[in-house]
């Protein structure tokens, strides 16, 4: 479980471009929930990975995870159960390094090497396995450096990487909008994949639409640091497009801006 309590946050405290994007902001995020988050930019939900994560802090408030706060735990411990994909498919891998060697680095987080070879031998046919899941032909291309990859095929891989080793959390930070429309299925197919044989407890941020009903158990739709719409169970189910797109243009419109 994952929950936020209280949360402050203002960005350029003191300067003239001071702006307070969390004030008071609460949000549960219970067990083997899979959420979807949408929102207009700078709504807040990226700032919101980035808190959970560790990878900004807080001004106040607690983030509390598995009933400990981490407020003040270093971002590399965080990851020791949380694993995230980034939308830029080059930030989840090694581009210098081959197949097999991200797929090692992968299979050792947390790890100490010490004396052992950095890419096992007895691990090959296990990397193989898991490529050819796939479907992209990955596995018979193990010495292939990971940077001559298509942008799908890496996206595939730090999807893969990141729910390699042991992890409770699966953070996904808009992670198809750099891709096609075809490799986007792709992807949201294999991430559905993974998140239900690993029963992992996932927050997905993305722009579609259309993702954000299929995919997951609950929605949420963010504005300016505030959680506007929270759903689940059939009125999820029940939720249309137009639906979102209404309530994205009644925000617009409250701004004065036309969508």
């Amino acid at each position: 479980m994952i929950e936020l309590k209280g949360i402050y946050k203002t960005y350029g405290k003191g300067t003239v471009n001071e702006q307070e994007l969390f004030n008071d902001f609460n949000l549960t995020v219970a067990d083997n929930d899979f959420i979807s988050v949408i929102g207009s930019n700078g709504s807040g939900k990226t700032t919101m990975l980035n808190m959970i994560c560790g990878s900004i802090p807080i001004d106040r408030g607690e983030i509390v995870i598995n009933g400990s706060d981490v407020g003040k735990l270093k971002e590399f411990k965080r990851y020791r159960k949380i694993g995230r994909v980034y939308q830029d498919p080059a930030v989840g891998t090694c581009p210098s390094m081959t197949i097999l060697e991200n797929m090692s680095l992968a299979d050792n987080k947390g790890k100490l090497y010490g004396l052992t070879p950095g890419t096992p031998k007895k691990r090959i046919s296990y990397y193989k396995e898991l490529l050819s899941e796939l479907g992209l032909g990955l596995e018979n291309k193990l010495n292939v450096k990971v940077g001559l990859l298509s942008g799908g095929q890496r996206q595939a891989m730090a999807l893969l990487m990141t729910s390699m080793s042991p992890i409770d959390f699966l953070i996904l930070d808009e992670h198809t909008a750099a891709l096609d429309p075809k490799t986007a299925e792709v992807i949201m197919r294999l991430t559905d994949k993974i998140v239900r044989e690993k029963k992992l407890t996932t927050i997905m941020v993305t722009h579609n639409l259309i993702y954000a009903l299929e995919y997951g158990n609950r929605l949420i739709m963010m504005h300016e640091g505030k959680a506007i719409l929270d759903i689940s169970g059939e009125k999820k189910k029940n939720a249309a497009v137009d639906d979102l797109l209404n309530l994205f243009n009644k925000i617009s419109l409250e701004r004065g801006n036309t969508v």
